[in-house]
C-alpha cells in the first residue's frame, strides 16, 4: 500500500447535522492559485474506518483501494495551503463515511490539481450574480463570496439556498451576516418543509422564481444579458431551474460557447 498518497491533516471539523460536514485541511505544500468555484479530489484507502452514522457498504471496497471524488472548495483564493471542504454523508457510500470519521490531525489525499469551469472569474464585474444551490452545492459559492464580494461592488449579488429543514441551512449564519453587511449581497433561504417557527419562504426554488422572487428581494433581472445564473445541487432542481431560464433565453457556459447559465454537475 503506498501509504505516500496522503498529503494532507485535518485541522477541523464541524457537524452541522450528523450527515453534514464542514471540512478544513492543511496541505502538506501549498498549491497554485485557483479562481473560485474550482474543484480539487480528494481520497482515503479503504481500510480507513467508516462513521458510526454510516450503514452498511453497497458495494464494499478493498483495503487498499484508494477511493477519491471532487469536492468543491469552499474556502477564498487567498489561501493555498488551508482548504474548506462542505461535505454530506452518503451512508452507504465508499468516501464519505470515512471522511465523516475522521478527526483533527488525521491524515487524507488533496490532489495537487484545482480545475472547473464553474468560476466567478468568467463573469463580467459590472453583471449580476445569482447562486442557486440545494445541499453541499453551497460550497463554491462560499469561495465566490469569501473570494470576490467586496471587489464587485458594481455586482448586485444573490444566494438562493433551498434546504427541507431550519437545520439543513449550512452556514445560514454567514450568509445572513453578509446580507445585512453588504448591500449588494441578499440572502433568500426557503424552506418547503419548514415548521411555524420558520418565517421565510416555503416554496420551492423553481415556484420562488415563477413568483418573482428575486426581482422584489434583489433587484435583479432575470436577463442573460445583465444576469449570470449559477446551479448547483439536486439534478431535479438544476434541471427545473435550467429549463426554465432557457424558455427566458438562457444558454448554458461552456470553454468553447460562453453563456450566462454556469452548471456544476457532479453533486447529488
Amino acid at each position: 500500500m503506498e501509504e505516500s498518497k496522503y498529503n494532507a491533516t485535518v485541522v477541523g471539523k464541524i457537524l452541522l447535522t450528523p450527515d453534514i460536514m464542514t471540512l478544513r485541511v492543511d496541505t502538506d505544500e501549498p498549491r497554485d492559485a485557483f479562481s473560485a468555484g474550482q474543484y480539487t479530489l480528494v481520497g482515503l484507502y479503504g481500510k480507513e474506518g467508516r462513521s458510526i452514522n454510516s450503514s452498511e457498504e453497497t458495494d464494499p471496497v478493498e483495503p487498499d483501494k484508494f477511493i477519491q471524488r471532487p469536492y468543491s472548495i469552499a474556502s477564498t483564493t487567498e489561501q493555498v495551503q488551508q482548504f474548506e471542504f462542505y461535505i454530506s454523508q452518503v451512508k452507504s457510500g465508499q468516501l464519505t463515511p470515512r471522511l465523516f470519521n475522521l478527526n483533527p490531525g488525521d491524515r487524507l489525499f488533496v490532489s495537487k490539481r484545482i480545475v472547473g469551469v464553474f468560476k466567478l472569474a468568467d463573469t463580467p464585474d459590472n453583471q449580476d450574480i445569482v447562486m442557486i444551490a440545494t445541499g453541499t452545492g453551497l460550497a463554491p459559492y462560499l469561495s465566490f463570496l469569501r473570494s470576490y464580494l467586496t471587489d464587485r461592488p458594481n455586482s448586485k449579488m444573490s444566494v438562493i439556498q433551498g434546504a427541507a429543514k431550519q437545520w439543513d441551512l449550512g452556514y445560514y449564519s454567514e450568509l445572513s451576516f453578509l446580507d445585512s453587511s453588504f448591500e449588494n449581497f441578499t440572502y433568500i433561504p426557503t424552506l418547503p418543509e419548514a415548521d411555524q417557527t420558520w418565517s421565510g419562504y416555503k416554496l420551492w426554488i423553481d415556484d420562488l422564481l415563477k413568483q418573482d422572487v428575486l426581482m422584489k428581494e434583489t433587484g435583479i433581472e432575470v436577463d442573460p444579458d445583465n444576469t449570470h445564473f449559477f446551479l448547483c445541487g439536486n439534478p431535479k432542481m438544476v434541471e427545473g431551474v435550467s429549463n426554465w431560464l432557457k424558455d427566458k433565453g438562457y444558454s448554458r457556459h461552456t470553454r468553447k460557447e460562453p453563456g450566462a447559465l454556469h452548471i456544476e454537475e457532479f453533486y447529488s
